[in-house]
């Protein structure tokens, strides 16, 4: 996604004239806060409860628009108690729960990670009182999953883990003549092979497969930016500048000195719909094609059927897949825009199902990302905020 560059003006030069006098140059609300990204330094080694540390690795897995929409209950020793924020739901784009049922899974692959670093096994028990039916208000009502801690010197830790404060989501542009190499996404294909669903992938050797999950992603992008419900849903959670990000900690984190200068100036209105050829919207089209176009390489993963615990399940290979490409050297980048189940945005999701061999609705592709490397001499992408372990329990 590249809501971050939600909008270009013209006449900048007018705009940054008023900036100047505003005193707003080389302001430090272009910049992520520190205090935003702290959840990603290394947490000190547990001192009393385990379950503080485990959970301060989990929350670093990737999810939906960065809703974080987990909380933790640990009010049993040696157990935790795993359940969704309903505050935190995308009920525009995501209206049956599927993506953050994906991003409650990754969060679990990560606990049950952090867990066996730390010598215990996770007995994880999924869904405890039933799994939800396919509204979405009945995702968050029950518990997720149950996770009882067992000291176990047998545990092997996961290789994996060693990833876990490296990973990133990056969105830029990548190396367009750099695809991933047939080890790397063997690797890929390795990692996802813990969890029930079928790993997929293509590249320029693959036919014209490539090009077409291109025109597809570009299809959906449009669709989502150009229809209201969607696209106001993502602005509403831009977090712009410094104070915003450092306040919430989620969502879309937004740093363009232009943006950031407009916002300030009251210039920035985020109440309004932009329309389909304004220049907010025609910019980002753009900016995806180019990103799109750079694309070396896509992977996917599908599941036969659609269940909850298949959607957790993806969610956990999903982070493993991440993980693991981390661990190579490569970059990836979620479009689910295609995926999604609003009623405006059927055409990409029957196109990209019947493309990648996973017909709909006896399969669901779970995931479809963008797969490669950063071009030479990039600087690796800043991680996301994260809201800190002490708002991560339920109350």
């Amino acid at each position: 996604m590249q809501r971050r560059q939600f909008i270009r003006l013209s006449g900048g030069g007018l705009v940054w004239g008023a900036v100047a006098g505003a005193g707003l140059a080389g302001c430090s609300s272009f910049e992520v806060p520190p205090g935003a990204v702290a959840a990603w330094q290394p947490p000190a080694a547990p001192q009393g409860d385990l379950r503080r540390w485990l959970l301060a690795h989990a929350l670093l897995a990737p999810n939906p628009h960065n809703q974080q929409p987990w909380q933790a209950d640990l009010a049993t020793p040696g157990q935790i108690g795993l359940r969704l924020d309903p505050q935190r739901l995308l009920p525009a784009t995501d209206p049956f729960g599927r993506q953050i049922l994906l991003g409650a899974g990754a969060f679990l692959e990560l606990l049950v990670m952090a867990a066996a670093a730390r010598g215990h096994r996770a007995e994880v028990a999924l869904f405890p009182q039933g799994a939800p039916g396919p509204d979405l208000p009945a995702v968050h009502r029950l518990p997720f999953a149950t996770v009882r801690l067992v000291a176990d010197a047998a545990v092997a830790p996961d290789p994996l883990f060693a990833q876990v404060l490296r990973r990133r989501t990056d969105r830029r542009a990548y190396d367009p003549a750099r695809p991933p190499s047939a080890e790397a996404l063997a690797r890929l294909r390795a990692a996802a092979a813990t969890q029930p669903v079928r790993f997929g992938s293509a590249t320029a050797a693959d036919g014209g497969r490539l090009a077409a999950i291109q025109s597809i992603a570009r299809e959906a992008w449009r669709t989502e930016l150009t229809t209201e419900p969607a696209m106001m849903e993502s602005v509403r959670l831009l977090r712009v500048g410094a104070a915003e990000i450092d306040q919430h900690r989620d969502g879309i984190s937004i740093t363009s000195p232009m943006l950031v200068a407009l916002d300030r100036l009251g210039l920035f209105d985020r109440s309004r719909f932009p329309a389909a050829d304004s220049q907010a919207v025609t910019a980002q089209l753009k900016d995806f094609d180019a990103i799109t176009a750079s694309t070396p390489a896509y992977f996917w993963l599908v599941t036969e059927g659609n269940s909850r615990p298949q959607q957790v399940a993806a969610g956990r290979a999903h982070v493993r897949v991440n993980l693991a490409a981390t661990a190579a050297g490569l970059v990836l980048h979620p479009n689910q825009q295609a995926l999604q189940e609003y009623p405006e945005v059927a055409k990409p999701y029957q196109a990209v199902h019947a493309l990648l061999d996973a017909p709909a609705p006896r399969f669901t592709v779970q995931m479809l990302a963008r797969l490669g490397h950063l071009p030479a001499g990039t600087a690796a992408a800043l991680p996301a905020p994260r809201r800190g372990l002490a708002r991560q329990f339920a109350v």
